[in-house]
């Protein structure tokens, strides 16, 4: 894997980091928070069957080690969903 590429937990398919989503174990609180903060971190594609996949099968518990709120998958939803409306406007 070359640097600044980063695999999705879900699909398994590498990629440069940029175009991945980021959700992170910040270090030392354990909080779960997208894309900013130091700690594990985890990387998924910003598909919707990756996410479906992420969401069934615990992949984002399993790979951050840590209880993923439902809150968290409902903002990655919400941010697949927005490139469409901006294009359908």
């Amino acid at each position: 894997m070359q640097p600044n590429y980063r695999l999705c937990i879900s699909c398994r398919q590498v990629a440069p980091k940029s175009e991945l989503w980021r959700i992170v174990r910040v270090y030392p609180d354990h909080q779960i928070q997208l894309d900013q903060g130091m700690g594990r971190s985890a990387y998924l594609c910003p598909q919707a069957n990756c996410l479906k996949a992420a969401q069934k099968k615990n992949r984002l518990a399993k790979a951050l080690r840590a209880k993923v709120p439902d809150s968290l998958y409902e903002s990655l939803w919400e941010r697949l969903e927005l490139p469409s409306r901006i294009f359908i406007d």
